[in-house]
């Protein structure tokens, strides 16, 4: 089968992906399916099955409202027992970013509570939000901190810090990994719209347990990382 044989959404994509290759910067918005229909002289839903192909490869993205952008390849990032984003992110050349979308006080679930020391019921600060790198979103995680061991961390928290300097100002300098647990999911309506990706696409599921310098729970957390966009890599230390 010759490139003329193939159809005509699949020789967009095509093309498409070999001037991504070529070098578009992560990020790059292409130009509207309008604007593509007009270029490669066909209808807006051929452009479209192009877009949703390149998106299912992993090539691009699409963010509601604003477009479709392209994706670079999947980043390494290292699991350490001093994993911290911002510093991870920083370190590889790219810029991190986060957006909190909830700080909220709740009685600890059973999970919680276990992997916390907890009684049951226990009161917990549950952090919910997203994480970037070089703008792509690239994780969603919520966390939950033992309120009590921790007093002034809301506060903390609602003065924008992160979360290694709220600790710091509970009087946690240091802590590290604990254990973490790794697995692979679909991801659902709710996680897909968070990680801007289509729904059923892979995530990679980290569960996971920060203490301090005394070996006490600090924060239980649940991320779930873009399948397509990170390599995680366990360093053995």
């Amino acid at each position: 089968m010759t490139d003329a044989d193939l159809p005509l959404w699949r020789q967009i994509a095509d093309t498409l992906r070999d001037e991504i290759a070529a070098g578009l910067a992560c990020g790059t918005r292409l130009p509207t399916e309008a604007q593509l229909a007009r270029r490669f002289g066909v209808n807006r839903h051929t452009v479209r099955r192009a877009l949703a192909a390149l998106a299912e490869e992993g090539h691009v993205y699409a963010r509601r409202g604003a477009g479709v952008f392209v994706i670079t390849p999947a980043m390494e990032y290292p699991l350490t027992r001093r994993t911290r984003f911002t510093e991870t992110i920083a370190a590889s050349g790219r810029v991190p970013g986060r957006t909190i979308l909830m700080v909220q006080p709740f009685a600890a679930t059973a999970a919680e509570a276990e992997a916390l020391n907890l009684k049951r019921d226990a009161p917990v600060l549950r952090v919910e939000g997203t994480s970037r790198s070089d703008g792509i979103t690239i994780s969603h995680f919520r966390s939950a901190f033992p309120l009590q061991r921790l007093p002034g961390l809301e506060a903390a928290f609602a003065d924008g810090m992160g979360v290694t300097q709220a600790l710091a100002a509970c009087g946690v300098a240091e802590y590290t990994r604990a254990w973490t647990r790794l697995d692979a999911r679909l991801a659902d309506s709710l996680l897909a719209g968070h990680l801007q990706m289509r729904p059923g696409g892979a995530v990679i599921r980290s569960e996971s347990l920060n203490q301090g310098p005394d070996g006490v729970p600090v924060e239980y957390g649940i991320t779930h990382f873009a399948g397509n966009r990170v390599t995680l890599t366990v360093t053995p230390e």
